[in-house]
């Protein structure tokens, strides 16, 4: 009777201490994947993807990344430059994992269907996506592999393992461990009285599985987790007489993780690295100033306990380790990404900026003032913003006018209230301490913190609640949508009257961005503009609706809307055999109603020249519905970040900025703004901004009507036009003689270029499109894409 209820107790004890057997594939093996059903099923998704009038958002974002991982392939860069654009490819790559397909799997997650624009339903959809991610990162760790690391010894480092470690090395390796890491590593155990940890998404991860010393069976096998503090460092640096050698953290920590468990063997030891998803919603809130921001607070927690949606693990991983977590957190093959590389690249950051090497990435070249002004630091910053108009365009201008113009208006006793959205901030902002300054001394400053600004939240209420505690009117966003629009308002009292001034942006108040990002920003105190702004700041603090606005164009309300009655324009234009034209550069172009609507412009004759750099939903160049539509990127040294939507009106061209793209978040679940260009000069300093970007034949590429990119090339007999250098060196003269379109009247246009020929050096005459005058009635005409 005793014999039969040990036998219980042991079955019963098996079976609770054992959760390898729990977490175990079924003996019987799993069918296989018929290979031609496999192929039928791919060729089908890829017929109808390639039928679809519209190219998938995602698999869209992937080719942008395609691009970028491109300037890693580039021999022309040098190595650290190469590293530096390797490691954005992975920063890229991590937040597109966390929010996009984490976006995908709120629908998987909760039996939600999906339409994705390749027409494909959210199961097939996935299985594209995630074999497309895989093929990335397939020739991301090839490139590593195969162009990068061997260029290493060339240049005095390489990057090894504990083998190459020489014994009076590897005692100070030892010490390093045992005095710095040692105390950081906490064992995680899983087993039947300890709960599965909660493991951090971007953070190293080492599984290890440990046995009791002298014992065989499973029951006495453990499994438990060792996280590697983020804020260690990610290589542990070693002086030889000729190179510098990186030893990474994960293999220091490998090698003596005997050191956290005593008296056990230890059967494997596997690093891996996971992502969350990262994609969450916010529900209005009643309590705008204390529910909303602690609601805030609970969402960016939920981030970090999210589903885990990729793993990143060595290819050859212990099978009880690999089971366990793809059961444990309900993942599949497709998830799991093997990889025998570094994991995660953005370990790089810390080789380039090592004082060793902080001098090999090229030198961004000093910003130059803006045209028509000889200095960026104006003694009277108001003095020149009342004479006229002053157009910036970042980082080839400094940001300077724009923190001048805050410092100045914190200080100076005349000005009343500073009115500003923000975004995104610097880490040691200027602008926040203009800011603190100008409440100490009494001004109104009224602010509105964007705390919804993805990845920005935490930093963006900190620097809010200062604000808040010196004196300034703070609004924590607006419900449900987020405020993108970038927006600045100055009172200031003059004496016998009471001036408004104004900057309005496509970037954010950001010093250090500015310096990395092509955006452009308007400094004026044009009324039109400053009575604009003041009543959209009076709808985004108070209740107020405006009928409309002389020179905005704002979103959620409007944008849409009235983009599409422009294009309509044109079309019409087109179909009366009037002139008519279009050229945007955004970031993004993924608006349905917009892409049909440029669709059937297309169709009337319109030519319309797209400059999108990340991702775009219209489909190019096909046959029947967009022949007359050209769509390019620019991927290069900055990051465009600049929108600018032209409209060619017959000849009396509208020419907008602005911080919006052309998507459904921009439209409907964003505040934004777009801004028409009055000033002639500055009208044509943004055309100019257009065509230069229209003929770069350094950093362009062309979309095909298959989704595919082409990297353009310089013709025979061409020269470069790189415009991450030409615009340094941009003058009035040129700019003003510049035309999207070319000219009828040739005797106009040859006088033209004969006036301009000493300023035009900079590109060869014959690719000038000129005319003696900025509102002369142009011609549509062929634009170069620089192929």
């Amino acid at each position: 009777m005793s014999g039969s209820s040990d036998n219980i107790y042991n079955e019963k004890r098996s079976k609770l201490t054992n959760l390898f057997a729990l977490f175990k594939s079924p003996k019987e093996p799993a069918a296989a994947e018929d290979g031609k059903a496999v192929s039928s099923s791919s060729e089908k998704a890829n017929t109808q993807m390639q039928q679809s009038d519209l190219i998938s958002r995602d698999l869209s974002w992937l080719k942008f990344n395609d691009r970028v991982l491109d300037q890693v392939t580039n021999e022309e860069r040098n190595l650290f430059d190469r590293l530096k654009f390797l490691a954005i490819t992975s920063s890229n790559l991590d937040e597109f994992l966390s929010i996009r397909i984490g976006s995908l799997y709120n629908y998987l997650d909760f039996g939600k269907e999906r339409l994705d624009y390749s027409g494909l339903r959210e199961i097939p959809f996935r299985k594209v996506l995630m074999k497309e991610l895989h093929d990335f990162v397939r020739r991301q760790n090839e490139c590593y592999q195969n162009q990068l690391v061997p260029l290493f010894a060339k240049h005095g480092f390489r990057i090894i393992g504990m083998d190459e470690v020489t014994n009076e090395e590897n005692a100070a390796v030892e010490e390093y461990f045992e005095r710095t890491v040692y105390p950081m590593l906490t064992p995680m155990l899983f087993d039947y009285t300890h709960a599965f940890p909660v493991l951090l998404a971007k953070v190293l991860v080492l599984g290890v599985i440990t046995q009791v010393k002298g014992t065989t069976s499973e029951e006495d096998r453990k499994l438990s987790f060792v996280q590697l503090p983020p804020n260690l460092p990610r290589f542990y640096a070693i002086e030889r007489e000729e190179e510098l050698l990186f030893l990474p953290i994960e293999q220091i920590a490998k090698a003596f993780i005997n050191k956290l468990y005593r008296n056990v063997d230890i059967v494997s030891t596997n690093l891996f690295r996971i992502i969350r998803n990262g994609d969450f919603t916010l529900e209005e809130s009643d309590d705008i100033e204390a529910d909303f921001i602690d609601e805030i607070k609970q969402k960016i927690k939920s981030r970090r306990l999210g589903r885990v949606v990729q793993v990143s693990i060595e290819p050859d991983v212990h099978p009880d380790l690999f089971n366990l977590i793809k059961k444990r957190w309900e993942i599949d093959d497709l998830n799991v990404f093997r990889t025998d590389a570094l994991i995660d690249f953005t370990a790089f950051w810390s080789i380039i900026k090592h004082p060793e090497f902080k001098d090999q990435i090229p030198p961004i070249h000093p910003p130059v003032p803006p045209l028509g002004l000889d200095r960026e630091r104006i003694p009277d910053i108001f003095e020149v913003m009342r004479e006229r108009d002053i157009l910036l365009h970042h980082p080839y201008n400094n940001f300077e006018p724009v923190l001048q113009l805050l410092e100045q208006a914190a200080e100076d006793p005349k000005v009343l209230s500073i009115k500003l959205t923000i975004y995104r901030l610097a880490k040691n902002s200027r602008v926040t301490e203009a800011l603190l300054h100008a409440a100490e001394n009494g001004k109104h400053v009224a602010v509105l913190f964007e705390v919804k600004a993805r990845f920005d939240e935490e930093n963006n209420i900190k620097e809010a609640q200062r604000l808040q505690k010196a004196g300034c009117f703070v609004i924590y966003g607006i419900g449900l949508l987020k405020t993108h629009t970038k927006l600045l308002l100055i009172v200031r009292n003059e004496g016998n009257r009471v001036l408004r001034y104004a900057h309005l942006s496509s970037g954010n108040y950001n010093e250090d961005t500015s310096r990395l990002y092509t955006d452009t920003g308007l400094l004026t105190s044009n009324e039109e503009y400053t009575h604009d702004i003041s009543e959209f700041f009076n709808v985004i603090t108070g209740h107020s609706i405006p009928s409309e606005y002389q020179n905005l164009i704002t979103a959620p309300r409007y944008m849409r809307a009235k983009l599409i009655e422009l294009i309509q324009q044109e079309a019409e234009n087109a179909k009366a055999g009037l002139k008519s034209g279009i050229c945007i550069k955004i970031n993004s172009l993924e608006d349905r109603d917009t892409i049909y609507e440029l669709y059937k412009a297309s169709e009337a004759g319109v030519p319309i020249k797209l400059i999108v750099r990340g991702m775009c939903c219209l489909r190019p160049q096909r046959k029947g519905l967009s022949e007359n539509i050209t769509v390019r990127s620019l991927v290069g040294d900055f990051l465009e970040h600049s929108r600018i939507f032209y409209f060619h009106q017959n000849g009396n061209p509208l020419v907008y900025g602005g911080s919006a793209d052309a998507m459904v978040r921009s439209f409907d679940k964003r505040i934004e703004s777009l801004f028409k260009l009055v000033d002639p000069r500055v009208r044509q300093e943004a055309i100019h901004i257009l065509y230069y970007s229209l003929k770069d034949n350094v950093n362009a590429y062309e979309l095909q009507e298959d989704g595919n990119y082409i990297k353009c090339e310089i013709e025979e007999g061409s020269e470069p036009l790189n415009i991450h250098e030409a615009f340094y060196n941009v003058t009035l003269d040129q700019v003003m003689a510049t035309h999207l379109f070319k000219e009828e009247d040739k005797s106009v246009e040859t006088a033209a270029v004969e006036t301009a020929s000493v300023e035009t050096a900079a590109i060869p005459t014959a690719d000038l499109e000129t005319s003696g005058s900025a509102s002369a009635d142009p011609e549509v005409g062929h634009i170069d894409a620089g192929k």
